[in-house]
């Protein structure tokens, strides 16, 4: 791709008054919500396009799901860590590059954005579910009883909130119950 035919593909995405020109081969991309950086390399042979996710405090629990969604999830786009933060990444050779792949590849980046943490929580939780799971099945355990004892750790206040209502308690306790009905027979 040329500097226009980039500089085009970002004006067809975000419109004229969101893409600025920031230097020779560089774009930034202002919306409402984030800020897109769009370089070329210096002998125009490389693109790469960058989107702060988010700081590296909050990403700080979650680095080893970050990587493991860089090899499962991510496709053409990848989460890296620079100057403090979560950034999502698109590299690719210019001269292989045609706008429906960058604009795929921009999408992408939004979408990481967009899920914040939602998607590395998410791989965390089940990670710990199929822990329990595979422990329980250790002991013997069954299913029914698996949950039976989860039932108990919240009746006891073990689990949960101190102060949640019983509906509360039980809506937990159902979200536990589909995520060991979906994953108990997976490990």
């Amino acid at each position: 791709m040329t500097p226009e035919e980039i500089a085009g593909t970002l004006t067809e995405l975000f419109g004229t008054s969101a893409v600025a020109g920031i230097a020779p081969g560089s774009w930034q991309v202002d919306t409402s919500t984030f800020r897109l950086l769009v370089l070329l390399s210096e002998d125009n042979t490389w693109l790469r396009v960058l989107l702060p996710i988010l700081p590296i405090q909050q990403a700080q629990p979650f680095l080893e799901q970050f990587l493991e969604a860089n090899f499962d999830d991510t496709q053409e786009v990848r989460y890296a860590l620079h100057e403090g933060g979560i950034w999502g990444v698109f590299q690719h050779n210019s001269s292989t590059l045609v706008s429906a792949d960058l604009s795929n590849a921009i999408n992408r980046l939004v979408s990481l954005y967009q899920a914040g943490l939602d998607n590395v929580f998410n791989r965390l939780i089940e990670s710990r579910i199929r822990q329990i799971i595979q422990v329980a099945k250790q002991q013997g355990q069954s299913l029914q009883a698996t949950m039976q004892s989860l039932e108990r750790f919240y009746a006891e206040g073990m689990m949960g909130e101190i102060d949640s209502s019983a509906k509360g308690r039980e809506e937990v306790l159902t979200a536990w119950r589909r995520q060991l009905e979906r994953l108990w027979n997976e490990g």
